[in-house]
């Protein structure tokens, strides 16, 4: 309980305060505009692994570099999948395979990997060296088809000592 001296220098300091109507404080800073600031970090962090030496020259090829993410996969994930330090657990190669045939191939093989619980695998799909248009038939098409498989979460060129441009690490969803 409170003693009757500090009552009473209690009630002298506040002589004169007036008595609040709400008991509600407004802040005294504006929230800020809103600021993309996912995407500046991403921006920050291309940036920053290009000047850290984080690209290598040799580990690209001539060709087009094949990615896809799906949305809610980590950044993180997604980089050590580029950069190969995913264990490959099972490969399929599509050379010499026909379009009809290889889709036939690559969704059986899919389900085969699901059914082991795979988590990462890769897709040789070749360079078109071959073909007569020395273009990959096949590398736009597996393209095509991963992205619309819900068990795959994200892909993107394998490096060049797995097959470079002509071939794809794939992360598979877990069971």
């Amino acid at each position: 309980m409170v003693s009757h001296p500090d009552r009473s220098l209690f009630r002298r300091t506040m002589k004169g305060a007036t008595i609040m109507k709400q008991d509600t404080i407004r802040p005294y800073r504006k929230k800020p505009a809103p600021y993309p600031t996912q995407t500046r970090n991403d921006e920050r962090d291309v940036l920053r692994n290009l000047l850290n030496g984080d690209f290598d020259p040799k580990d690209h090829e001539n060709g087009d570099e094949l990615l896809f993410v799906r949305g809610g996969v980590q950044r993180n994930i997604f980089r050590k999948l580029r950069r190969g330090e995913y264990l490959v657990e099972q490969e399929l190669d599509l050379h010499g395979h026909r379009v009809l045939q290889a889709r036939e191939t690559l969704v059986q093989f899919l389900r085969d990997a699901r059914l082991h619980n795979r988590r990462c695998i890769r897709i040789i799909h070749g360079k078109g060296l071959r073909s007569p248009a020395k273009e990959s038939v096949l590398k736009q098409k597996v393209y095509h088809w991963l992205k619309q498989r819900d068990e795959v979460l994200a892909f993107c060129t394998a490096r060049s000592f797995d097959g470079g441009t002509g071939a794809i690490y794939v992360l598979l969803k877990r069971k």
